[in-house]
């Protein structure tokens, strides 16, 4: 057995262990770690008992369960299987093809630097007066359907036209902004709101929903918080919270403008 092991069967080995690791990785950012490890541990019995021991009753109504369950497991984490393949053909993964086109790099660059600072500062505004806020910033994964539970704005990214939006008597400010193209696309956005247990239960509403838009999507939400004035920032399902003005300014710098 050993005599015939070769370099296919490493290669095997590593892929299915690449695969793992980035279902560990996609599971635990979205709190369902404790399904992954149930998960993996059915597949050990499953493979323990029909493969290894071959028992007949156990195994057939194993293989039962294992021809319904790929099913199920794609009807339940349908949001995190468009996560993994977002991220997989994610294109700052392949920047070593568009090293061959810079010019499109930095004209890419210079747009994003367009909408980084001006948001950080309506950010750092709206901190030190409390005002609530959640801005979400599209990426990969459209945002348009989330975009129609709001009022259309189509406008230029511009410090106080953010600010004047999250104003406590504004009628949008409940909602969320979402900023796609780099303009502000719609305001007053309904979002899907996390029901992670680890988030503290001194965080509102605004933190659920940023969460639950990161676990849903690929897009990065920033959150004022209107009792603390705290800015936190929810991306790829972990929430980062009490960062400071600098801290947020290198957290979309890092996301948006590295190649």
């Amino acid at each position: 057995m050993l005599d015939s092991f070769g370099l296919r069967d490493i290669l095997d080995i590593a892929l299915a262990a690449l695969l793992l690791y980035y279902i560990y990785k996609i599971m635990k950012e979205s709190g369902t770690i404790n399904i992954f490890f149930g998960i993996l541990a059915f597949i050990v019995v499953w493979v323990f008992t029909s493969q290894i021991l071959e028992m007949k009753l156990i195994g057939t109504i194993l293989d039962k369960f294992m021809s319904i369950g790929l099913l199920v497991l794609v009807i339940l984490f349908q949001d995190q299987i468009k996560r993994f393949l977002v991220a997989l053909g994610d294109h700052k993964k392949w920047a070593f093809l568009r090293n061959l086109f810079h010019h499109t790099r930095h004209a890419e660059a210079r747009d994003m630097r367009r909408f980084v600072l001006p948001i950080v500062y309506a950010c750092m505004n709206m901190a030190k007066t409390k005002t609530g806020a959640l801005i979400v910033i599209q990426q990969d994964i459209s945002l348009e359907s989330y975009e129609k539970s709001g009022d259309m704005i189509d406008a230029l990214i511009n410090t106080r036209l953010i600010e004047n939006i999250f104003f406590k008597n504004s009628p949008l400010h409940d909602g969320a902004l979402i900023v796609a193209h780099d303009r502000l696309k719609s305001a007053g956005c309904i979002l899907p709101v996390s029901h992670d247990r680890n988030v503290p239960r001194s965080l509102g509403l605004r933190h659920r929903s940023a969460l639950g838009i990161s676990q849903a999507t690929d897009a990065f939400a920033i959150v004022v918080s209107e009792e603390t004035g705290n800015i936190s920032v929810a991306y790829k399902g972990a929430l980062h919270t009490k960062l400071s003005s600098t801290d947020l300014e290198h957290r979309l710098s890092e996301v948006f403008l590295n190649d």
